[in-house]
């Protein structure tokens, strides 16, 4: 196998393995979502909607910590305020699809009933995570350069200053 060929195989490995995690823990919250709705519904006179919001919060709390400290615990660190202000504002927005779904559902066509409202739950958390696994991954929890690239760095930075046509000055 060429040497392109095996970083591509290697850059495919290991965005599997991030999809396995991204998919564990978002599968575990999706479990939790679903669960606190339906607690919620069953107990509570709340409107299925506010319901679905109270499950979300709930969710992103869980969902925060699994990706920070088992998919992406290997990520940059340093900056905590940004990543987590990402991550509630990226989160909103996968909140707002998902119950944008679901209000339609219920509101729009009147499919108020309880398996309507966990299928279109359920829909609308599917297409809201096509939107959170872009968004986390490319802007929230964002890869440390890879030790080429420091590499690579490093030894342009000893090189020392180039001229306007790309000769390095004599020593």
């Amino acid at each position: 196998m060429s040497e392109r060929g095996g970083a591509l195989r290697m850059q495919f490995d290991q965005l599997m393995r991030e999809v396995a995690k991204f998919g564990a823990v978002g599968g575990t919250g999706v479990i939790v979502n679903l669960a606190v709705f339906n607690l919620v519904r069953a107990t509570t006179e709340v409107p299925v909607v506010r319901a679905s919001l109270v499950a979300n919060a709930v969710a992103i709390i869980f969902n925060y910590l699994g990706y920070r400290y088992f998919t992406y615990r290997d990520r940059d660190k340093s900056g905590r305020t940004r990543e987590l202000s990402l991550f509630l504002l990226f989160s909103v927005v996968g909140m707002a699809i998902e119950n944008g779904i679901l209000y339609a559902a219920t509101y729009g066509f009147d499919w108020d009933s309880p398996l309507q409202s966990n299928f279109f739950k359920f829909f609308g958390i599917g297409v809201a995570t096509l939107f959170r696994f872009w968004s986390y991954r490319t802007w929230v929890f964002r890869a440390l350069p890879s030790r080429e690239a420091v590499h690579t760095a490093e030894s342009f930075l000893e090189r020392g200053p180039v001229d306007p046509h790309g000769v390095a000055p004599r020593p």
